[in-house]
């Protein structure tokens, strides 16, 4: 199998990409497909130029032009102390309960500190997610399933491989929690106890977080719940190797979340999130016992855009590879989605249509990661 690379011409051409060479793109995305061996195999395989289906068009949005570096070293996204066994007391809760409208107002993404989730076990996570993906290729290939749409549990490179403009330098685990549970048994075995201990806290703290934004909007505490916003859970564990050429590339091309809420821990050894802010990628560094929570594109349809799903994305390393587990909040299937009426008023009309979740979800993976969605669903 030969999935062409970057050769010397990207010294003068920054694409690497030679217009006198045949480039049948289709079938090198086949070959790497085939190998089930994800990004870790190419870079077992000690490949020194990232195959050309990797390589970054031109077309992504460039926002780099319109940093300022000055502004951006000041920027950092809001951290939230849920207080932990204080969450219910009633000053105390106010107090958050105000933090968290104006972080998902303004920025679409913050920090939460004191969550209530055990230390050791996040950190035993991003530990397993590592051996998982650090396993020699044929422990993974018998996980190995490119159809995301309908796996409960998978382990895939890019799930957009075939319909996104580039490939991203990462692979992934993929697991549904709710509603219907998949089959412990055919979870990896190294993840397996793990995950499920994991999910149990996550999915309770998710339910929390969906009750303070609730709040924020000035709904009773438990209608997003009741809208059954917390209904559909899955999992995906990131790993993201070192690149040999990484300012060729991405670790996660820029896009929004297609969910209401996405509960985020990052591996502390390693960089590379960045979340858009006034026209600026704004780094969000790892921090130890942290979780990053940002609005998804459905929240911010049912909150009339009020609360913003914000483009975020992951640059690629070149020494250091970075682990993370993402974990995704939002109702299933034929499900509907829009504005909440109780939001909308004479001046304040709806901006989306109504629509299904299973609608909004083929219309995200058809596209692929880098794809606007909202626009799609505007009135």
């Amino acid at each position: 199998m030969v999935i062409s690379d970057c050769s010397s011409e990207s010294e003068t051409n920054p694409t690497g990409a030679n217009p006198s060479k045949e480039y049948d793109r289709m079938k090198e995305l086949k070959a790497f497909d085939d190998t089930k061996a994800g990004v870790k195999g190419l870079v077992d395989a000690g490949v020194t130029k990232i195959p050309r289906i990797f390589l970054r068009q031109p077309t992504s949005i460039d926002h780099e032009k319109l940093n300022n570096d000055s502004l951006k070293s000041q920027m950092r996204i809001p951290t939230i102390d849920l207080g932990g066994k204080n969450l219910y007391h009633a000053e105390h809760r106010k107090l958050i309960i105000d933090q968290v409208r104006d972080a998902s107002e303004n920025w679409g993404f913050f920090q939460v500190v004191n969550h209530g989730v055990p230390i050791n076990v996040m950190d035993e996570i991003i530990e397993q997610v590592r051996v998982f993906h650090e396993q020699p290729c044929e422990a993974k290939a018998m996980y190995y399933d490119s159809d995301y749409g309908k796996s409960k549990s998978a382990y895939l490179s890019n799930f957009d491989l075939f319909q996104a403009p580039s490939a991203n330098w990462r692979d992934s685990y993929f697991c549904r929690i709710a509603p219907d549970l998949v089959d412990p048994e055919a979870v990896p075995i190294v993840l397996r106890d793990i995950l499920m201990e994991y999910s149990k806290y996550v999915s309770v703290l998710g339910s929390q977080l969906l009750e303070l934004l609730s709040e924020g909007l000035g709904l009773n505490q438990s209608y997003l719940k009741d809208l059954d916003c917390d209904k559909g859970q899955h999992i995906v564990c990131h790993y993201y190797p070192e690149c040999p050429q990484p300012e060729l590339t991405m670790g996660t091309t820029e896009h929004s979340d297609p969910d209401f809420l996405t509960i985020l821990l990052q591996d502390h050894n390693a960089s590379g999130l960045q979340v858009l802010h006034q026209n600026q990628w704004v780094d969000v560094p790892p921090s130890r016992g942290s979780f990053i929570v940002n609005i998804g594109d459905l929240l911010q349809i049912a909150s009339n855009d009020r609360f913003k799903s914000v483009e975020h994305r992951v640059l690629s390393n070149y020494k250091v590879p970075r682990a993370s587990v993402a974990y995704f909040f939002r109702t299933v299937g034929e499900s509907k989605c829009k504005p909440i009426n109780e939001l909308l008023s004479d001046t304040n009309s709806p901006l989306y249509r109504e629509f299904t979740v299973d609608e909004y979800v083929k219309h995200f993976i058809s596209k692929g990661l880098g794809s606007p969605t909202l626009s799609h669903f505007k009135l």
